[in-house]
C-alpha cells in the first residue's frame, strides 16, 4: 500500500467510506480566486463554499489537489533539487467539512487514518495545537490517548490559519512524525525545530471564527474543517525514506532521466536529476491546465520552470532536447489519477520540445555574448544594465539566467540600469503610437497594457472564472469608476472571454461584482495581449481593483465552437472534392452560422456540394477528439498543417487536429490539421451536424460558402421539411411525389404560355389595335406602305417575330409594333423591308419612336431595330413619330 498511487487512493477511499464526496482536483489556474497565480492549497476550489457564496450538494468532501508553488509569495522554485521536501508541483490530500462535523470528528478521522489505515506507530506521532485551543488538546488526549508532553502548544501564527486580513479563520492542529534520534533536530516550538527529525505530515484547520476587522472576531454560525496532507511527505514516511525524491514516483521519473541522458543520479548530479523530475511534473500539469509559455504572468513562471529544468539537463550533458522524451514516463505514473495528462500528452510533448529547442539556441547565443561582455571582469565587478537589457531585449536571454551565469564568478548585474533601459524602451514604444484617427484612439490600450500587463486567457479550459478589474475605459479615456447605464470597456487580470480574431467573433456574457453587473456584448483583443470586455453596466457602480466573477454565455460559446470546428472540416472537404488549389480567403465564425471564403474559379455543382457536406459529416460522426499542440510555424507546416488567411503568427502556434481520413492518400492519417488560436469542441461529435445552405461568387476567383451546425442546422432542415409537406398538401400528393408533380405542372404552364403567346401574336397580326390609337390595317406614308399597331400582353422578345411577319404581309413597306406592359412601360420594334433600307433605316425610325415614349435611343440593323421607354401611355404617339420621320 506504500506506493504513491496506492496512498492517494487509500486516502480518498477512507473518507468516502466515512461519508465524504470525492471531488476531482481543481485546476492549477484558480477559477475562483484571482488573487492567486496558481492553486497552492486544497481549499482553494472550496473558497466560496467556506465563505457562503456557493452551495454544494454535499457537506463533506475529500480531494487530492494539484498545487504549484513557483510564483508570487508562494515560491519554492530556487530550493527545489537541493532539499528533501521542496517542490514546485505537489499533491495536497485533504478532507473538508462545510458546517457538518468539527474538531472531535476531524481528530478522530485523522488519527484512525494515520495509525490504522496507514499503520504508523502512534509512539512516533506528536501534535501541535494553538496555545489557547484547550478544546483541541482535550480531544487529542481523549481520542488518541496522547500524553500532555506530546501535545505541543504553539503561540504563533503558524498554528492559526486565516484566509486574509478579514474573513474565515481559526486555530490549527498539526501532526508530526518522529524519524528518530538518528536524525538531528528538535520538536516543533523548540530552538532546533528546523531540523529534519520531526516532519509535519498533516495540518488540520478548525475554521471557527470570522475576522471582521483587526480588532473584532466573531464565531462562525457553522464551523468548518479544512485539512492538508502533502502526498509526497506522507509517501516518504510510509516508504521509510527521509527524502521525497526517494519515493517510488520520483524514483521512476529520475530513472527515466538517467536512461535518457546516460548519467547516474549520484553526487553533485543528483540535484539536477531532482530538478528535472520535479519540474517535469509542474510544467506538464500546467500545460495540461491551459498555461503556455510566454513572457508575462503565469506563462512566464512556466517558462522559468521549464528553462531551469532544461538548464540542468544541459549541465548533465544532454546534447538534445530532453524534457519532452520524459512525458510518457510521467503519464504512466500519474495518468490514471489525472486523465488530463493523457488528454494533453500531445500538447505537453510538443510544447516542451519546442521550448527546449528554442532555449538551447537562446542559451548558446546569450552565453557567448555574456562571455564577451564580461571577459575582463572579476569577482566583485558588476555588469552594466544596458548590456543586460540588450541580452534580454535583443537576444531573448532572461535576466535571471544572466544573474545565474554570473553568480558563479561573483559578478552582479546593475539592476537599476536594467530597469532604466526597460522604461526607456517602453517610453519609445509609446511615442511610436502617436498618430491620428484610429491609431491615436488605440493608444489608450498601449497605456493600459503598459500599466496593468497582459490578460491571462483561461477560455481554452473554462467558461467561468474570477478576476480583478485592472482598468476601465469610457469614451477613449481611462476612468476609475463606471455607473449604471454607462457603456464601458473592462480589463481584468484574467478572463475566460475570447477576444475576436481569426474570423471568430468575441465572446459575450456577464461580469458580476459586489453590487454591480455588466452585460458584455463583445470581447476584443487590443494592443499586445489585452483582452477587453465591452458592455453596459446594468446594475450598481464598479471601480478598478474590485474582484469580479466572469461568466461566458455558454450556449453562445458552444455554438461558436461548433461552427469553428466545422469550418476546419469544411475547408478540408473542399480541398478533397475540388482540389488542393482551394485556399481560405476569409471566414466568419459566429454563433448562428459559419461563412467561408475560398479560392475556386467556377461554381460548385450540387453533386460537389453534397459530397463536401457528406465528408464533413463523416468526421462529425467519428466523434474524434480534437487535439491541440504547440509547435513552431515551420514544424507545423512541415507536418501538413494549413495556415489561416490573414492570421499573424508568432514563433509558437497552436495546431488543431481532428478526425481520421478514411480514403484517398490521407487514409488513416489526420483529416484536418490547421494553425488556429480559436476555441473548438472537445470532440467532433459535439458539432452535431454540418449543413451547407448557400454557395456563390463574391469576387473574381473567390467563392463563398455558408453553413449551419447543430441545432441551427436541424431547425433549418425541419423548416425545409415543413415547407415540403405544405407544398405536398397544396398539390394533393405525397412529399415523395412533389417533384414529379411540379415538373408536370411546369411543363403544362409552359405549354399554356406558348399557346397564349401564339394567340396574342395572331390577334396582333389580325388587327385588334386599340381604338383611336391612329393605327390602320395598312396606310400609305410618303408613297410607302405602313403598318403600325399598339399591342398589349406581348413580351418584348415576341415583338420582332411580329415585325417579321408584318414585313412578309406587306411585301414592301415599314412595320411598327409598340407593346405596352402592366407596369406602364413600352417596347417598340421597327421593321423595314430590304428594298427600302436605302431610303429608311430602322435604327433612325426606332429612335424617333423611343423619344416619344421617354426612351434614350435604340439600336439594331437597318432592317430591324428595337427600343424601350418608361412612358407606355404615349404608345400611339410613338407610331405618329415614326410616320413623321418617314414623311421627312
Amino acid at each position: 500500500m506504500s506506493g504513491v498511487n496506492d496512498i492517494r487512493s487509500t486516502f480518498l477511499d477512507y473518507f468516502k467510506k466515512n461519508g465524504h464526496e470525492i471531488v476531482a482536483s481543481g485546476p492549477l489556474v484558480p477559477r475562483n480566486d484571482p488573487t492567486l497565480m496558481f492553486t497552492n492549497a486544497g481549499m482553494v476550489q472550496f473558497k466560496n463554499v467556506f465563505t457562503g457564496l456557493e452551495k454544494r450538494p454535499y457537506d463533506r468532501a475529500v480531494t487530492a489537489q494539484k498545487c504549484v508553488r513557483a510564483g508570487g509569495k508562494h515560491n519554492d522554485l530556487d530550493n527545489v533539487g537541493y532539499t528533501a521536501r521542496h517542490h514546485t508541483f505537489f499533491e495536497m490530500l485533504g478532507n473538508f467539512s462545510f458546517g457538518d462535523y468539527f474538531k472531535d470528528v476531524a481528530i478522530e478521522l485523522a488519527w484512525n487514518l494515520v495509525t490504522k489505515e496507514f499503520g504508523l506507530d502512534p509512539k512516533r506521532l506528536l501534535v501541535t495545537v494553538y496555545h489557547t485551543d484547550d478544546e483541541a488538546a482535550g480531544h487529542w488526549k481523549k481520542i488518541a490517548g496522547l500524553p500532555e508532553d506530546r501535545i505541543i502548544r504553539i503561540p504563533t501564527s503558524d498554528n492559526f490559519w486565516a484566509m486574509g486580513d478579514t474573513g474565515p479563520c481559526g486555530p490549527c492542529s498539526e501532526i508530526f512524525y518522529d524519524h528518530g534520534e538518528g536524525i538531528p533536530g528538535g520538536p516543533p516550538g523548540s530552538p532546533d525545530e528546523d531540523g529534519d527529525r520531526f516532519i509535519e505530515i498533516w495540518n488540520l484547520v478548525f475554521m471557527q471564527y470570522e475576522q471582521l476587522s483587526a480588532e473584532e472576531r466573531v464565531d462562525l454560525p457553522r464551523p468548518s474543517i479544512d485539512t492538508g496532507m502533502g502526498l509526497e511527505r506522507i509517501a516518504a514516511v510510509l516508504q521509510g525514506v527521509h527524502d521525497n525524491y526517494e519515493t517510488d514516483l520520483f524514483r521512476a521519473l529520475i530513472h527515466a532521466s538517467e536512461e535518457a541522458i546516460g548519467v547516474r543520479a549520484e553526487g553533485a548530479r543528483q540535484a539536477s536529476h531532482k530538478v528535472i523530475a520535479d519540474h517535469l511534473r509542474a510544467t506538464s500539469f500546467l500545460i495540461a491546465d491551459g498555461v503556455l509559455p510566454s513572457n508575462e504572468g503565469r506563462g512566464y513562471v512556466l517558462r522559468r520552470i521549464m528553462r531551469r529544468a532544461m538548464r540542468h539537463a544541459q549541465l548533465l550533458g544532454a546534447e538534445e532536447p530532453l524534457m519532452w522524451r520524459l512525458v510518457p514516463a510521467l503519464v504512466r505514473e500519474m495518468g490514471q489519477a489525472y486523465p488530463e495528462l493523457v488528454r494533453g500528452e500531445a500538447l505537453i510533448t510538443e510544447t516542451l520540445k519546442l521550448e527546449e529547442t528554442r532555449f538551447r539556441k537562446t542559451l548558446a547565443r546569450g552565453l557567448n555574448l555574456l562571455s564577451d561582455a564580461t571577459d575582463k571582469m572579476g569577482e566583485g565587478d558588476r555588469l552594466d544594465g544596458e548590456t543586460a537589457f540588450k541580452l534580454y531585449d535583443t537576444y531573448g536571454f532572461p535576466l535571471d539566467l544572466t544573474q545565474d551565469a554570473l553568480r558563479q564568478r561573483g559578478i552582479s548585474v546593475d539592476l537599476d540600469g536594467f530597469n532604466a533601459a526597460m522604461e526607456r524602451q517602453k517610453a519609445e514604444a509609446r511615442a511610436s503610437w502617436a498618430g491620428s484617427g484610429e491609431a491615436a484612439a488605440e493608444t489608450v490600450w498601449f497605456r493600459v497594457k503598459d500599466e496593468v500587463g497582459a490578460t491571462d486567457f483561461l477560455g481554452y479550459e473554462t467558461e467561468k472564472a474570477e478576476g480583478v478589474i485592472t482598468a476601465l475605459v469610457r469614451d477613449g479615456a481611462i476612468v476609475e469608476t463606471a455607473e449604471e447605464g454607462e457603456v464601458v470597456a473592462v480589463v481584468t487580470n484574467q478572463t475566460p472571454f475570447y477576444g475576436e480574431s481569426g474570423g471568430q467573433v468575441g465572446d459575450a456574457g456577464m461580469i458580476e461584482g459586489d453590487g454591480f453587473t455588466i452585460a458584455v456584448d463583445d470581447t476584443q483583443k487590443k494592443g499586445e495581449g489585452l483582452l477587453v470586455h465591452f458592455g453596459k453596466v446594468t446594475k450598481g457602480e464598479m471601480r478598478i481593483g474590485e474582484e469580479v466573477a466572469l461568466r461566458v454565455d455558454h450556449d453562445r460559446r458552444s455554438r461558436i465552437r461548433a461552427n469553428h470546428s466545422a469550418t476546419h472540416l469544411v475547408h478540408e472537404a473542399l480541398r478533397e472534392v475540388l482540389g488542393t488549389h482551394v485556399a481560405q480567403k476569409g471566414s466568419l465564425v459566429a454563433p448562428d452560422r459559419l461563412r467561408f471564403d475560398f479560392s475556386h474559379p467556377k461554381p460548385i455543382s450540387e453533386e460537389e456540394l453534397g459530397r463536401i457536406e457528406e465528408l464533413a459529416n463523416e468526421i462529425v460522426l467519428q466523434n474524434a477528439p480534437v487535439v491541440t499542440r504547440l509547435m513552431t510555424v515551420e514544424d507545423a507546416i512541415a507536418e501538413g498543417a494549413m495556415a489561416l488567411f490573414g492570421e499573424k503568427y508568432g514563433d509558437e502556434v497552436r495546431v488543431v487536429s481532428m478526425g481520421t481520413a478514411t480514403d484517398g492518400e490521407k487514409a488513416g492519417k489526420t483529416y484536418s490539421m490547421e494553425l488556429c488560436g480559436g476555441t473548438h469542441v472537445a470532440a467532433t461529435g459535439d458539432i452535431g451536424l454540418v449543413h451547407i445552405v448557400s454557395e456563390g461568387a463574391v469576387a473574381s476567383g473567390v467563392r463563398r460558402l455558408e453553413a449551419l451546425t447543430g441545432a441551427a442546422a436541424h431547425h433549418h432542415l425541419d423548416d425545409q421539411e415543413r415547407r415540403l409537406k405544405d407544398a405536398a398538401a397544396l398539390l394533393k400528393v405525397s412529399p415523395a411525389d412533389v417533384l414529379p408533380r411540379l415538373e408536370t405542372l411546369v411543363e403544362e404552364r409552359r405549354k399554356l404560355e406558348r399557346e397564349l403567346s401564339e394567340a396574342r401574336r395572331k390577334l396582333a397580326l389580325g388587327g385588334g389595335a386599340q381604338k383611336g390609337d391612329g393605327a390602320d390595317e395598312k396606310q400609305d406614308v410618303n408613297g410607302v406602305a405602313f403598318m403600325g399597331r399598339v399591342v398589349e400582353g406581348i413580351s418584348p422578345k415576341d415583338l420582332k417575330p411580329l415585325a417579321d411577319e408584318g414585313k412578309r404581309s406587306l411585301g414592301s413597306g415599314v412595320v411598327v409594333f409598340v407593346g405596352t406592359s402592366e407596369e406602364g412601360k413600352a417596347s417598340v420594334v421597327v421593321g423595314v423591308t430590304d428594298d427600302l433600307t436605302s431610303r429608311f433605316s430602322a435604327v433612325d425610325l426606332v429612335r424617333a419612336a423611343s423619344a416619344a415614349i421617354g426612351g434614350k435611343g435604340g439600336g439594331g440593323r437597318p432592317d430591324m431595330a428595337q427600343a424601350g421607354g418608361p412612358e407606355g401611355e404615349n404608345a400611339a404617339a410613338a407610331l405618329e413619330a415614326v410616320k413623321a420621320a418617314m414623311a421627312g
